[in-house]
């Protein structure tokens, strides 16, 4: 289980929270921490309601309120639809987390359109759509804090991931330019850039792989999920009112 830390407890108490892709991997440490920080969750899932439901139970036992909520975040409609039966239970959402991606890896060369399309259309429009459907009111109310997951690889590239580093950099525009649109209206927009994090997408690779990557790790480990959900709760809380357009990169040193 994810774990805030100490000086986080019920620091986001009274908030709701939407994390998409929040029923595993980096998403679960991200929606789990949230909770413990005080906030409401609502955990976005797209195939797997079982996980989703793990979820939602491991935070209804720490005393906050989850809800489990399914769509493709890719489909406009799926996402509104999804937005209304959030606000029916929650009335509102003051923190986003666009955490929802998908990785269909082969070079560039052998990458065919519908290769290249899934992954930007959930890594990048997913988090067009969900923006849309959540932003407008928090514009209205005067806060809200939206933090986008992109990744190292945005950042720096890497071979056989033209389609998701193109996404995942695009995020960074993304975040910068809303940054500057919602500032005056009391919303921050920011990003978190994991690394290699001990997720299926790193621990899948092969051994010689894995060693590779370590290799140019300076903290010579992967990073836990839990390190990325830390940072989400920093950018969600009050704290953090007067940064916006920040990309914090969590990646143990490979980027700097």
């Amino acid at each position: 289980m994810a774990s805030a830390g100490k000086g986080d407890a019920m620091r986001l108490k009274g908030r709701v929270a939407v994390v998409t892709g929040g029923s595993r991997g980096i998403g679960r440490a991200i929606a789990l921490a949230l909770a413990e920080g005080g906030a409401a969750v609502a955990i976005n899932y797209q195939r797997n309601k079982a996980a989703a439901e793990v979820v939602a139970q491991a935070i209804e036992k720490m005393g906050r309120a989850a809800e489990v909520c399914q769509a493709d975040i890719s489909n406009p409609e799926q996402v509104l639809r999804m937005r209304d039966a959030i606000l029916q239970r929650f009335d509102r959402v003051d923190i986003l987390v666009n955490n929802a991606g998908i990785h269909r890896d082969k070079s560039f060369i052998n990458m065919d359109y519908e290769t290249w399309k899934a992954v930007v259309s959930v890594d990048l429009d997913g988090a067009f759509h969900c923006t849309k459907a959540f932003a407008g009111a928090m514009k209205a109310r005067g806060h809200g804090r939206i933090i986008n997951i992109s990744s190292v690889v945005g950042q720096m590239g890497n071979f056989g991931q033209a389609n998701y580093a193109a996404a995942k950099a695009a995020l960074l525009g993304f975040t910068k330019t809303l940054a500057k649109e919602f500032a005056s209206k009391g919303v921050t927009v920011n990003a978190v850039a994991p690394g290699f994090i001990e997720t299926e997408m790193v621990t899948g690779t092969p051994d010689e792989v894995k060693q590779q990557v370590l290799a140019q790790i300076p903290m010579h480990r992967f990073g836990k999920p839990e390190d990325v959900a830390r940072a989400v709760v920093f950018l969600a809380s009050d704290d953090t009112g007067y940064i916006t357009g920040h990309v914090l990169n969590v990646n143990g040193g490979l980027y700097v």
